[in-house]
């Protein structure tokens, strides 16, 4: 549709972006493994939304078995579904989700719009040529978390029953980063690194290794002064900064800071939008991301280029088993 009518709105069929923040995100790295999306759009952006893999085919079929035996409807009339509240439909759905073998309600391997993971075990041919931008924001996960009143022999052994005896290496690794961070900002720190960032990381790896599209990685640190900063850097903040809200309540209701905030990663957005390349004077210059080097900019008061940012809690997460993949 876009590319078909684009140009009765001002615009151009042959510059088009796409971008999306958390299952936005997601969607985003399924069109660039998509060959039916191939020559549709010329830029990419997943904002906290990454990972590597699909659920198949199987799978998929046992979730949705789940989910109409949960609601009591049989396979021979899936058009029942149609007549129930969406209320019912969300609560069925963390249901099955929290079920020991609960499914993932995603997208699927059908082998066609989506024949193969996204990022894993490489990058996708299908957008090779397609710039890209990955980021995650500080304390992703806080926004799934709900314990603010966690303290610090709570969050120590709350990190020791995850861990076991690497609890307290854990938490020492961040407070030493991080001395006057909350509790619940340093767990949801952890959970970030653990998960969001970790995923992100080997996407933007894996992008760096193919040719000739660049990935630029960029990581939100701006903590937003609203609701007494409890919140920090958290998960979708940069969203608003990136259509220059600052009137948004997250990004500090217009506050001076969060408007800079604000110009700098709009204007990102917008230089890469235009060109496939981020750098402009709002912002320090930017390189592509490599392994070598591993040039992230961190958007924060002072926004700068960090080479392999918090390079001693990351190496920790990475060093750990990985958990069992799940389909």
């Amino acid at each position: 549709w876009v590319r078909a009518n684009i140009a009765g709105f001002g615009g151009d069929k042959d510059q088009v972006t796409i971008m999306g923040c958390s299952s936005g995100g997601s969607s985003v790295w399924n069109l660039v493994a998509s060959p039916m999306a191939v020559g549709l759009f010329h830029r990419a952006m997943v904002q906290s939304g990454s990972a590597l893999r699909l659920t198949d085919r199987g799978t998929s079929a046992r979730t949705a078995a789940a989910l109409l035996a949960h609601l009591g409807i049989d396979k021979s009339r899936p058009a029942d579904l149609q007549q129930v509240p969406w209320t019912t439909l969300l609560e069925a759905q963390t249901a099955v989700a929290a079920m020991p073998n609960g499914g993932r309600f995603s997208p699927i391997l059908d082998g066609t719009y989506l024949p193969h993971h996204p990022f894993d075990p490489g990058a996708p041919p299908e957008s090779a040529d397609i710039p890209l931008i990955i980021s995650t924001t500080l304390e992703d996960a806080g926004l799934f978390l709900f314990n603010y009143d966690l303290d610090e022999a709570g969050l120590k052994a709350q990190t020791t029953a995850k861990l076991g005896p690497l609890g307290d290496r854990a938490v020492a690794l961040y407070r030493a980063r991080y001395p006057n961070k909350s509790p619940f900002l340093i767990q949801a720190q952890m959970a970030t690194d653990g998960a969001f960032r970790k995923a992100a990381i080997t996407q933007a790896e894996r992008k760096a290794a193919q040719s000739p599209g660049k990935v630029w990685m960029y990581q939100w640190d701006w903590e937003t002064p609203s609701y007494d900063g409890k919140f920090g850097a958290i998960h979708g903040i940069d969203v608003s900064a990136s259509f220059h809200n600052y009137r948004d309540g997250m990004v500090g209701c217009g506050v001076a800071s969060g408007r800079l905030m604000c110009d700098r990663l709009a204007s990102t957005l917008v230089a890469f939008a235009r060109t496939g390349d981020p750098n402009n004077d709002k912002v320090p210059a930017w390189p592509a991301y490599d392994v070598q080097t591993r040039a992230t900019m961190i958007f924060d008061n002072q926004t700068r280029v960090e080479n392999d940012p918090r390079s001693e809690i990351l190496a920790f997460w990475k060093s750990l088993p990985a958990p069992a993949a799940r389909s």
